[in-house]
């Protein structure tokens, strides 16, 4: 059979796999699978790339030996709650990938027709501005860098300025490729110096939605990157990551009550220029020993991960507390706010790394139709997500974002390091609730009190 055939069939084997896959990924309870699956289909791709004539063998294995080598000590070294910066970098890496593709087909091939010509500026663009995009969004993740939104006069005005110009090189350089040189040098340059700029008036607490939208730009980019080197299972996987990527970013938009053109033109996160009205009520401070007694009475029990037990490393102690209630005869489940965390899932990631049952976890509109009936909720770590200032406080910038209602709950107990407010930068009413009780501390040794007290029962 002739080989450019058996090429294209692994191609339409991989492109069903990683479509199969995908789907897959949609569940908790098969995306473990889903991304075997899609992992079997890019290595059918990767080895039917590689029966392609005039391939430089030696440079390909010392790629595939030190990939390999950076992603199984990624893997075994890299903290889950880690995760967050972990996916910025390999969006940037995707992006970066791009960009030296199609610089190197424009270096060999500077000749090229129109339509790779366009598909080279394209992919140097998009690649561009995810490479520094997510650099940006690591160091904010990790706190290289202030995760505080950075501002200046005239900034958004200044990123079309930016892009206009990219445009207009775009233009020269397509026009005469091979005497533009320069040009090219310069897209690449204002790419990269955009990405930076499009990233950085982002605060830390956005970043779900950052690095979903960054996501699918590396897709797009990889796409386009396709179109440059002709290879049909690049361009559909990019399109997937892409549009895949697009329908997140919606999807966490529209949790927090944000325009996708907002997240599109900067400015998003920026700091608050307006404060909610003045909250009322009493603080209202509990012990490990006191919180035990209620919670060994109560039948339902709901967990609310935020943030908080992401640093606090807790999720493995969550876990063991909900198996111990659940021994005493309560019905507990978990829920998970869409934007929870710093990138999109990272509250099912950790609870799944802490073996929760894929079954307890539950969305915000599952549990918003009965939170009413529910004896306690646990808030470990969550703010903004929990505060019903969004519900009616149309002063408060939170004002419109869905919420899980954990104050309708019988009894709320918060678990907290201070009284610092959220990313939003607004007292949460939920804390002066009548029925809120304050469990102070780190999130992992306050379950673990509480842990304690069951055990020692």
């Amino acid at each position: 059979m002739n080989p450019a055939i058996i090429i294209n069939i692994t191609y339409i084997v991989s492109v069903v796999l990683f479509a199969i896959g995908l789907k897959m990924l949609s569940s908790p309870a098969s995306a473990r699978k889903g991304n075997l699956v899609s992992a079997l289909g890019m290595l059918l791709a990767v080895i039917a790339t590689l029966l392609t004539k005039g391939l430089t063998f030696q440079w390909i294995l010392v790629g595939i030996v030190v990939g390999s080598l950076i992603g199984v000590a990624a893997a075994y070294f890299v903290a889950m709650t880690a995760m967050p910066e972990m996916v910025a970098l390999l969006n940037g890496s995707g992006g970066l990938a791009s960009v030296l593709v199609a610089w190197a087909v424009y270096h060999f091939a500077p000749n090229s027709d129109i339509f790779t010509t366009i598909t080279i500026f394209l992919s140097v663009l998009v690649g561009g501005v995810t490479f520094t995009g997510s650099v940006i969004a690591w160091a904010k993740l990790s706190e290289k860098i202030s995760g505080k939104p950075f501002l200046f006069a005239g900034q958004k005005i200044v990123n079309f300025l930016i892009l206009g110009a990219i445009l207009v090189c775009g233009i020269i350089y397509t026009m005469h490729p091979a005497a533009n040189y320069p040009i090219f040098i310069g897209t690449v340059i204002l790419s990269l110096i955009l990405g930076v700029l499009a990233v950085v008036p982002i605060g830390g607490g956005d970043m779900p939605v950052v690095i979903s939208l960054l996501n699918s730009y590396s897709g797009i980019a990889a796409c386009f990157t396709g179109f440059v080197i002709q290879n049909t299972v690049l361009i559909v996987a990019g399109s997937l990551v892409g549009a895949s990527g697009i329908i997140l970013t919606q999807i966490m938009c529209k949790a927090m009550n944000r325009s996708l053109t907002n997240v599109l033109f900067s400015g998003f996160g920026s700091a608050v220029q307006k404060k909610g009205t003045a909250v009322q009520g009493e603080i209202k401070p509990i012990t490990p020993q006191d919180a035990y007694l209620i919670l060994e009475a109560a039948s339902s029990v709901v967990f609310v991960p935020g943030y908080g037990m992401a640093v606090a490393q807790a999720q493995h102690v969550v876990r063991e507390l909900g198996e111990l209630l659940e021994a005493n005869g309560a019905d507990v489940k978990y829920a998970v706010h869409p934007v929870a965390g710093r990138m999109p899932g990272h509250m099912n990631v950790l609870l799944a790394e802490a073996n929760v049952p894929y079954d307890h976890l539950v969305d915000m509109d599952q549990i918003n139709s009965n939170i009413a009936s529910v004896d306690v909720a646990l808030v470990i770590g969550a703010n903004d997500v929990v505060n019903p200032a969004a519900r009616h406080d149309e002063a408060s910038p939170i004002y419109g974002m869905p919420i899980i209602n954990v104050d309708q709950a019988k009894t709320v107990f918060v678990l907290k390091r201070s009284m610092r407010p959220g990313f939003a930068g607004i007292e949460n009413e939920l804390f002066y609730k009548e029925n809120t009780r304050m469990l102070f501390g780190d999130a992992k040794e306050s379950v673990q009190g509480l842990v304690a007290e069951f055990k020692s029962s």
